[in-house]
């Protein structure tokens, strides 16, 4: 029991300092990739940067200490955090005090969510995702992802638009005109670097190397420049106009924001208010919904002109001067940088108009400890996120597992899903406590753990720690590193993930398996950011292909095949008797099928008006209800009114005890059920049924020859039903 709620206990069971020194280097080894890394990640989550190193301080830590899985390496992930940042921007605006805590809150709900399935031993719920669908989704996301961060390569902003291709389109824009060369220099030299080292110095760490020499270059070169300035610096009317239109803009668009959050705290509030007031107030918060989203278009085109103005820099008496670019006074002398306004969702301060003159970097990340506090749980907020919640835990879970799963099979240990749902819930769950966002196990950081010697999940411990000295005291030396350079690291951590090659294989095992996965791939880039519809979208037409099948399961019929076996007559190329037809069933008799079988017994009937007994090969039936039951209690009904026999061979113990059950077995006779299908032919069997020298499909092999004749008769050997290769047949491929 003890070792069932402390499962890290097994680890020191032998533990000797030579696997003690394994688990510090691995650890450190995973540390120097996971910092930077983490960082990028929660820029792409719509964080600031050092909430990613929040993110990798106790999740990895907690995970291995209940979790499974020895080597899973746990923390900040892509697709976990694009998923964050898709689910949380309809809620507050990106980078927000409200987006902060709504992200901690989700990493809250996310462990909750995974503790009970872990609990109540549901960790096959993850099996409703079919590979397919995510394989789709993991190629899209990685698209998206790397798309993504096109903007911080380039060194530009713009406004996000209602669907991803349209951001997208927009940056290109953009790009073509304001690029920032040092910023793109910078991203493309990381990646160049990082995908170098990766592929000839494969133990190297890249990443860290990278970030290493791109943080000392850009403080070196004095990569960021900026300045703020009154507004009476900047020597444009143009410029000066927009900035008050804006900031005005603004302040009646934060006067809807306010009512519009008043009328919904009314609308929402049961407890207070008759039901018309609260309707009232749920209609006026439409009507602010609206207003803001009629003035948005005019606030997005403001700082689109802002952006786009381009500035030089004077010194002079009154102070640093900004002219519009190629209009400095005569006499004056700019210097050769070129500036921009730095412009945001916010008022621009007339007091402190930022400008600036050179590329992004992280800036200053808060110093020490964060802090740690329960999160804010509030009912609403929490059953408002628990659906993005479910999406996220099932994903970041699946990942996690197929990961350990992987690792398992090289090292042999035993792994156990439901302990390692309850391992990633705490670990999510005590993130919250310390300010992160959801997280999850990482792929590449796990293959970087084991192949460093990882033996135990102390090397996580030991990431914890590292990830703990530099929060203490080696923030100041990430000042400087460019943002570029954090969009590199992303977009080659997501490289590995676009795999064209599983569309093939999963069209190669079932084309409706590749078809759905190709629908998904599709939808995901079409609804992105809204990346839950796209998966979402997969999962649900894998469930009703699935329930199409199970609806209308696979039929054969059967003759003697040349290994004296009885196979599928269409398939082998097999004549069939027109006395005595064998039908297998190839799936449960349930509720949702019971038709389909008398369906394909009424054809059967039809197509061979001679026939004088039938029977059910059952060994394809491994489950049957009482509509199943009952289908079968009306088939024998039926035919025995008709004349016909009805036997069954093969059928399973389960099967048999609702059939006794019923007293359907006592009304059928012992004697109409066989082991084997021979032994059914041979007891229904009549030789009377054939003329005198006539040979039967079921007792003699009888193929069907490959003759030009059209005359059927003379292709069909005696005793055989003809073949009609046009004639309807209700059955179902696979």
């Amino acid at each position: 029991m003890v070792i069932r709620l402390l499962p890290f206990l097994e680890w020191f069971k032998d533990y000797s300092s030579q696997k003690a020194k394994s688990d510090v280097l691995a650890g450190l080894t995973v540390a120097l990739v996971l910092i930077p890394q983490s960082m990028a990640y929660a820029q792409l989550a719509g964080l600031p940067a050092y909430y990613g190193l929040y993110a990798s301080l106790l999740p990895p830590l907690v995970a291995a200490l209940f979790g499974s899985s020895r080597q899973l390496a746990t923390g900040p992930v892509a697709v976990v955090s694009l998923m964050t940042a898709a689910c949380l921007s309809p809620l507050a605006a990106t980078g927000s005090e409200g987006f902060i805590l709504y992200a901690i809150m989700l990493a809250f709900t996310v462990g909750v969510f995974q503790i009970l399935l872990g609990v109540l031993r549901l960790g096959l719920i993850v099996n409703f995702i079919s590979h397919p669908v995510v394989a789709g989704f993991t190629n899209a996301a990685a698209i998206i992802i790397a798309t993504s961060q096109l903007a911080k390569f380039f060194g530009i902003t713009v406004d996000p638009a209602q669907h991803h291709y349209e951001t997208i389109l927009r940056v290109l824009h953009a790009a073509v005109h304001y690029t920032h060369v040092p910023s793109l220099l910078f991203g493309v030299g990381a990646f160049v670097l990082i995908v170098f080292l990766k592929k000839r110095f494969p133990k190297a760490p890249g990443v860290l190397i990278a970030v290493a020499i791109a943080t000392t270059l850009s403080w070196a070169i004095g990569y960021e420049q900026k300045v703020a300035v009154p507004l009476e610096a900047i020597r444009s009317t143009e410029a000066r106009a927009l900035v008050t239109g804006y900031n005005a803009l603004l302040g009646e668009m934060d006067v809807h924001t306010a009512r519009r959050t008043e009328y919904g705290r009314v609308a929402a509030d049961e407890a207070h208010g008759d039901w018309q007031a609260r309707t009232e107030a749920s209609f006026r918060r439409s009507v602010e919904q609206h207003r803001l989203d009629t003035l948005e278009p005019a606030a997005e085109e403001y700082r689109s002109r802002l952006r786009a103005m381009l500035f030089e820099r004077v010194s002079s008496p009154e102070g640093l001067l900004f002219y519009p670019r190629g209009g400095v006074p005569e006499g004056s002398v700019s210097d050769d940088g070129i500036w921009r306004l730095k412009v945001g969702r916010t008022p621009l301060a007339s007091t402190t108009i930022a400008m600036t003159g050179g590329g992004d970097v992280i800036g200053t990340i808060p110093g020490g400890l964060p802090p740690f506090r329960i999160p804010p749980i509030d009912m609403g907020h929490f059953l408002r996120l628990l659906p993005y919640a479910v999406i996220i835990a099932l994903l970041g879970f699946m990942e996690a597992i197929s990961i350990a799963k992987a690792m398992a099979a090289k090292t042999g240990q035993r792994l156990d899903p439901n302990r390692e749902l309850i391992g990633q819930g705490l670990a999510n769950i005590a993130g919250s406590f310390s300010g992160a966002y959801p997280s999850s196990g990482s792929f590449s950081r796990s293959a970087v753990n084991l192949q460093a010697g990882a033996v135990t999940g102390m090397s996580s411990l030991f990431t914890s720690i590292a990830v703990l000295v530099v929060l203490l005291w080696l923030t100041p030396l990430l000042y400087h590193l460019p943002s570029s350079v954090l969009a590199a690291v992303i977009m080659s951590a997501v490289i590995n993930l676009i795999s064209p090659s599983s569309f093939k294989h999963a069209y190669m095992a079932n084309k409706a398996d590749g078809i759905i996965s190709c629908i998904t791939f599709v939808a995901t880039l079409i609804v992105a950011p809204h990346l839950d519809k796209g998966i979402m979208l997969g999962a649900g037409i894998s469930l009703a292909i699935f329930m199409y099948k199970s609806m209308r399961p696979h039929v054969a019929y059967l003759s003697l095949n040349d290994d004296n076996s009885h196979k599928d007559a269409l398939i082998f190329g097999l004549s069939e008797c027109r006395y005595l037809s064998v039908v297998r069933f190839d799936g449960p008799l349930f509720f949702a099928n019971a038709t389909y079988l008398e369906e394909i017994i009424s054809s059967r009937r039809k197509q061979m008006p001679e026939m004088k007994h039938i029977i059910i090969k059952a060994n394809g039936i491994n489950y049957i209800d009482a509509s199943g039951e009952e289908a079968l209690t009306l088939l024998h009904e039926r035919l025995a009114k008709a004349g016909i026999g009805l036997s069954f061979c093969g059928v399973k113990e389960s099967v048999m005890e609702v059939l006794k059950r019923t007293h359907l077995y006592q009304r059928l006779g012992e004697g109409n059920f066989h082991v084997t299908v021979a032994q059914a032919v041979c007891s229904a069997h009549q030789a009377e049924w054939h003329p005198p020298h006539e040979k039967c499909p079921l007792t003699s092999v009888c193929h069907i020859p490959a003759a030009k004749d059209s005359d059927a008769s003379r292709r069909t050997p005696p005793g055989a039903m003809p073949r009609q290769p046009q004639r309807p047949r209700a059955r179902v491929h696979a």
